[in-house]
């Protein structure tokens, strides 16, 4: 029996190769790891090219990633928020992410080659828009919406 360790798992659901999906995540999160993949045939699954599933761990949460067919396709409506430490860090995800057909937002919002939405962000950006001070919220604020990619350094 499959141990289960968080409350909540985001289900992945992309039109085929499970395998190949997953190990795109693996390639930008580097301390991840895949910890299953099966594939399941048409009579196994109900579906008529069968079914392959995966499950990976990235940054210490779970996904599942089921692969059965172009039924559905990702949207802005749900994001992943990466909470990066430096601008060096914002800088590596945001190039890998968008890198091999992904696409670039604006507000630290951008979507990977799947399709699949990710906001990549500093958490010093928090302090800036939190900030007690009324002008370094408004200019953290009014200098996000002139970006795509966040940087620190026009934020201040």
């Amino acid at each position: 029996m499959t141990h289960i360790n968080q409350k909540i798992t985001p289900y992945l659901w992309v039109e085929k190769d499970a395998k190949a999906v997953a190990d795109y995540y693996l390639s930008i999160f580097k301390d991840g790891k895949l910890k299953d993949f099966r594939k399941f045939d048409s009579e196994d699954s109900g579906n008529e090219a069968g079914i392959e599933t995966a499950v990976i761990e990235i940054a210490g949460m779970e996904f599942s990633i089921l692969a059965a067919g172009p039924l559905f396709k990702f949207n802005e409506a749900v994001s992943f928020v990466i909470n990066t430490k430096d601008q060096a860090e914002t800088d590596y995800y945001w190039d890998a992410l968008t890198a091999n057909g992904g696409e670039e937002g604006s507000c630290g919002w951008l979507k990977d080659k799947y399709g699949l939405s990710w906001q990549v962000v500093p958490t010093e950006y928090f302090e800036l828009i939190h900030s007690d001070d009324p002008k370094v919220r408004e200019k953290a604020m009014k200098n996000t919406l002139k970006q795509k990619k966040l940087i620190l350094s026009e934020l201040k």
